[in-house]
């Protein structure tokens, strides 16, 4: 990882691109409800605003570690939307 600015980009497209294929499914299954695909969302969101706060943390000793558990985290956790996003019905 290069530096603090690459992670938050990173965090950034990340939970964006899973957002928006969330929005692609909407306008595909239209007549379906949304209530799961608003969930989804609604855990992007909160996972980008915990990971963003964890990046911003300033009272970390190791950095290089805290940076890579927060890249680990972003992965599993969108590992974890993209598999939501493929069950939904």
């Amino acid at each position: 990882m290069a530096n603090k600015r690459e992670l938050k980009k990173d965090i950034n497209y990340v939970l964006g691109d899973i957002i928006e294929a969330v929005y692609v499914w909407e306008l595909a299954n239209a007549e379906k409800p949304t209530k799961e695909s608003e969930a989804v969302i609604d855990e992007a969101i909160s996972t980008f605003d915990e990971l963003i706060a964890r990046v911003n943390d300033r009272s970390v000793e190791n950095k290089k570690a805290h940076f890579k558990a927060i890249n680990a985290d972003l992965e599993s956790k969108g590992r974890a939307l993209i598999e939501k996003i493929n069950n939904l019905k």
